[in-house]
């Protein structure tokens, strides 16, 4: 079954009891059991929501895995991911990742024993002069956010391997419809589903997809145990949206393509930071390792200072200012004062983080409105 049959169909089947096509939403909290102790059925829905297991065989199947689990958020997801570790325990992450990924790691592990080191992962031998015994996670965004940088996930699990060191991979930017991170090797996929599988900027959730089955368990566990469960609306919302995940994603690369090569022929522009661009660093990978090269794309102008990037960025009409990525609707944000602000701005710099970068989030718009906005806002 290839991929947009898959978004349709796989994990999904007609409501038994009425013949409903689409996934009926089980508001519920509890359910009647035959006897007590009868744990065959579903019990309470932290534990299990019929909306939310047919949302998780269908994530699963689409990342080819074989265990799918969402979560209330996607910083609830890398939650659990993380504790599977315990205090000693070492990660080796990139260097340019979320803000909200980066103050997690930091603020709310590193206290409990955690270490972490952060590379430019470009190269990906880098981590070889890392990684010890107590290595136990390498942890990869690729595409990463806000610089776009990709990362060699088979050379990754090739090393990582011969550590015994798990390789967890956040594969929000490309979606499963671009890469499918267990297929080359990874032992964990994590998505921000509030983003491209969500697609309509109405709901917050996570997801974690992966193939071992010890793992499964170990992760679903924490699931249940901790609680960062989603409600079935909002499964039901992304259950819809994924229906259209594979058109949707491909609007977004043919517009992110088109916007990212009139930036980088724009005069006033400096930097232009997108995969399918043939200057980008590793853009041979991003051919080999993606299907296509997704909507996001980032920029610096000539000379701008974090005011006049501003006093741009409220000129905008179509694209809208605001946190987050991956709607159908386009975005403009401002990484440095909105979704990496928790990184210090030292760190930011050294991988390019400038106060003037800007990250558009391409939606699937006309083109052309999209690049007139462009054209009114930097002048």
């Amino acid at each position: 079954m290839k991929f947009g049959t898959k978004a349709i169909h796989a994990g999904i089947e007609p409501d038994p009891s009425t013949g409903a096509i689409m996934t009926p939403i089980f508001q519920t909290s509890t359910y009647v059991q035959s006897s007590p102790g009868d744990h065959k059925g579903y019990e309470y829905s932290r534990t299990q929501n019929p909306t939310r297991t047919v949302l998780q065989r269908n994530l699963a199947a689409l990342e080819e895995g074989n265990h799918g689990l969402c979560f209330s958020s996607g910083l609830g997801a890398t939650d659990a991911i993380l504790k599977l570790l315990k205090p000693g325990d070492e990660v080796i992450s990139t260097s340019d990742l979320y803000g909200g990924t980066f103050r997690l790691f930091t603020q709310v592990f590193e206290p409990y024993g955690i270490k972490f080191h952060f590379l430019d992962m470009q190269d990906i031998n880098c981590i070889k002069d890392y990684i010890n015994p107590k290595t136990r996670m390498l942890w990869i965004e690729t595409p990463t956010n806000p610089m776009m940088n990709i990362i060699d996930i088979t050379r990754a699990v090739v090393i990582a391997k011969r550590h015994g060191t798990m390789v967890a991979i956040d594969n929000t930017f490309a979606t499963p419809y671009l890469q499918q991170p267990l297929d080359m090797g990874a032992d964990i996929t994590m998505h921000s589903i509030t983003k491209y599988i969500g697609g309509h900027s109405d709901v917050v959730m996570g997801a974690i997809v992966v193939r071992d089955d010890e793992l499964g368990e170990r992760l679903a566990f924490i699931q249940n145990a901790s609680g960062a469960v989603p409600g079935p609306q909002d499964c039901f919302l992304v259950l819809r949206g994924i229906k259209t995940l594979h058109i949707r994603m491909q609007r977004h690369c043919e517009n992110g393509k088109v916007i990212a090569e009139y930036l980088k022929s724009h005069p006033k522009v400096d930097k232009v930071y997108y995969p399918g661009l043939k200057g980008h660093p590793n853009h041979d990978l991003a051919r080999f390792q993606m299907r296509d090269f997704g909507g996001m794309v980032s920029f610096t102008i000539k000379g701008y200072d974090m005011n006049k990037t501003f006093k741009t960025m409220e000129k905008f009409k179509v694209f809208s200012l605001g946190e987050s990525l991956g709607g159908v609707e386009s975005l403009v944000g401002h990484p440095a004062s909105m979704t990496h602000a928790s990184i210090p701005k030292s760190e930011r710099e050294k991988v390019g983080l400038v106060d003037s970068l800007i990250r558009l989030s391409v939606g699937i718009e006309d083109v052309d409105d999209l690049i007139h906005d462009l054209e009114e806002a930097i002048g």
